[in-house]
């Protein structure tokens, strides 16, 4: 049972009129219940902020809680003194993700979410670099000793970003994809026993990789490892994937979202060791030809930025209830995120090890010093400190490793305005090379040109 003493902070949410993340983390303070201060919120359309400040506090209020949450004008207000930093922005907007999306599709490119790797990812990163760099500048002035959390995608680059710009800051980025193997393990373990025992929380996972492009080769529960049973499920299961409830083809979020697995399980058959991340993000990693020409056939779906488009629409008119309706917001179920619990773990003086995404100070063998990696990380009231995670199996550190270099060099590329660097790093994805050196320039040029008011003026200039 978690103690009845509360922890004062203040914290600063830069996104903060999300319809999404900003308010998953007021529905998770309202379960947690160990947290009081202020959360400002912080975002360029300021009613969006203004609408989750005063969400937030009916919360508060309707749940007995002294959290206060204030709408900040401008960013050095938000920031000023505070103890905790959040990130959690939309690098353009749903119209540039359409364009990171069809573009490439028009060109046979299949993308299942296009905001990590391939031509969306690359795209998206040259939008969103700037502007993470800018935020690191702006902690630097104002909340220098602040712990920073993460949650904008490309992880890995945007991470990187932050201690580009700030190379103290204290951040790490957080990502909840390796949880899909956790429910796993955790499921194979109350299996074994007959009964419920453990949830995913339970299950101690040694994670190493990349964002998105993440492996585990221990997996902990009830006092043994489970990677063994686990592979031979993989195997068992390999040809017609599995999940613990059937996928509902009327939901359109699992549609979109969830998978069964196989993709997971065909890794792990392949390297003897557990692939975490969701297969929909792992597939685009990897050749065309092994997963994602052929997305329905392993079970897994690609995200419409129609259906986010209306998703928002929905999220806003609820919003706007909760806002400004009579009755109490509904609280949401607490979320599988680890935001809270580290929170409390850097102010209470509690332990906790979960996955996140920090830049490799030895952790990880193998790769470079600097290169945002996922590994455990330990979270305590000492501070942020990455945990030694070994190093993967030569085969499968050939598939990540390149990744993890393209994405140094994209960062470095982006700070500096290196147009012929990155457009010769678009021309070498994986996804992009099969199009030949003159159609690839030609699809980097539209895609700068249908981002450009986005970018920077040295990297607008590639679209000519």
């Amino acid at each position: 049972m978690h103690s009845q003493s509360v922890s004062e902070i203040t914290l600063a949410y830069i996104g903060g009129g999300s319809l999404n993340w900003a308010q998953v983390l007021m529905a998770d303070l309202v379960h947690d219940r160990t947290v009081a201060g202020e959360i400002r919120l912080f975002d360029l359309n300021l009613e969006a902020a203004q609408r989750n400040a005063a969400i937030g506090n009916r919360l508060s209020e309707a749940h007995g809680l002294s959290i206060r949450y204030t709408a900040s004008e401008t960013i050095a207000s938000a920031l000023t003194g505070v103890d905790f930093v959040v990130v959690s922005i939309l690098p353009g907007s749903f119209d540039d993700m359409a364009k990171d999306l069809e573009l490439p599709e028009a060109e046979g490119i299949i993308q299942a979410v296009g905001d990590t790797v391939g031509p969306g990812g690359l795209v998206r990163a040259m939008r969103a670099i700037p502007a993470m760099a800018e935020i690191a500048e702006a902690i630097r002035k104002y909340a220098p000793k602040a712990y920073v959390c993460n949650l904008t995608n490309p992880m890995s680059v945007l991470t990187g970003a932050l201690y580009a710009a700030f190379p103290d800051i204290r951040a790490w980025g957080e990502c909840h994809e390796v949880t899909k193997l956790r429910h796993i393990i955790a499921w194979l373990a109350n299996r074994a026993e007959g009964a419920i025992r453990y949830g995913f929380r339970d299950v101690q996972v040694n994670v190493l990789g990349i964002n998105h492009f993440t492996w585990v080769d221990r997996a902990f529960v009830g006092g043994r490892d489970w990677l063994p049973d686990y592979l031979n499920f993989a195997a068992e299961n390999r040809e017609n994937g599995w999940r613990a409830k059937p996928l509902d083809p009327n939901d359109e979020f699992q549609r979109y979202f969830e998978d069964i697995n196989r993709v997971k399980f065909d890794l792990a058959s392949r390297f003897g060791i557990a692939a975490a991340a969701g297969d929909r993000h792992l597939a685009e990693f990897l050749p065309a030809s092994w997963y994602l020409n052929r997305a329905s056939e392993w079970g897994f779906g690609l995200t419409p930025v129609d259906w986010r488009r209306r998703d928002q629409a929905k999220r806003r008119e609820d919003a706007r209830l909760a806002e400004t309706g009579n009755e109490v917001p509904p609280l949401r179920t607490v979320s599988e995120e680890a935001l809270v619990g580290q929170i409390r773990a850097l102010t209470r003086g509690e332990t906790l090890v979960v996955n996140a995404n920090m830049p490799n100070i030895g952790q990880m063998q193998g790769f470079a010093p600097g290169t945002v990696v996922e590994t455990n990380v330990l979270f305590s009231g000492h501070g942020v400190r990455p945990i030694h995670a070994g190093r993967l199996p030569a085969a499968v550190e050939a598939l990540v490793k390149p990744h993890a270099e393209r994405q140094n060099t994209v960062l470095q590329a982006v700070l500096a305005g290196d147009g012929a660097t990155l457009e010769g790093l678009f021309l070498s994805d994986p996804l992009v090379a099969p199009l030949g050196q003159d159609r690839a320039a030609k699809l980097f040029r539209a895609m700068v040109a249908a981002t450009a008011a986005r970018l920077p003026e040295k990297l607008r200039r590639l679209s000519a």
